[in-house]
């Protein structure tokens, strides 16, 4: 097959399919911050969670339930930081990966990627990347956001030196 690409393209366009594949697996991936509510461990991403609290009506008291899982609703997100942050790393990560894949078929196709089509393309990777990297101080500093701190997770692993107890 013939390719579009010189050798450098080849390593972008495999280096770029990489890095895609990587965000959108850490997009998905409910990892992001760890710490501790009701004695279990809980993490969340952007818009899912892993063991989180609910109010049992028969015993009238909180449990955790443990599993993973996306909110129930957008709204469902604790901030509007976070709901912001879900859009915009989604879409950085859809972009990185239509110029990933537009980069590999241009290792199979010849004459798909020119000068121009190279150049905007890394300039669209360029924008999904930033997408990513600006959300992640956001939710940082959206972390002592009181709905979010009451709503996800106690013991915030990313901050050990200010630990706080249940609010329930």
């Amino acid at each position: 097959m013939a390719s579009s690409l010189t050798c450098t393209g080849v390593i972008w366009a495999l280096l770029s399919f990489l890095c895609a594949a990587t965000s959108c697996v850490g997009f998905f991936m409910p990892y992001w911050l760890w710490g501790s509510q009701l004695g279990k461990p809980v993490s969340f991403g952007t818009f899912r969670r892993c063991s989180y609290p609910v109010h049992d009506e028969s015993r009238q008291m909180m449990v955790m339930v443990e599993e993973c899982g996306r909110y129930a609703s957008f709204q469902g997100i604790p901030s509007a930081e976070w709901r912001i942050c879900t859009i915009v790393t989604g879409l950085g990560c859809g972009l990185l990966l239509l110029v990933a894949l537009t980069a590999l078929m241009g290792c199979c196709v010849s004459e798909l990627i020119s000068r121009t089509v190279g150049r905007v393309a890394g300039g669209i990777q360029f924008l999904g990347g930033n997408n990513i990297e600006n959300c992640v101080p956001i939710m940082v500093i959206d972390t002592w956001n009181e709905i979010l701190y009451r709503n996800c997770f106690i013991n915030i692993k990313i901050y050990p030196h200010y630990p706080r107890e249940s609010s329930f």
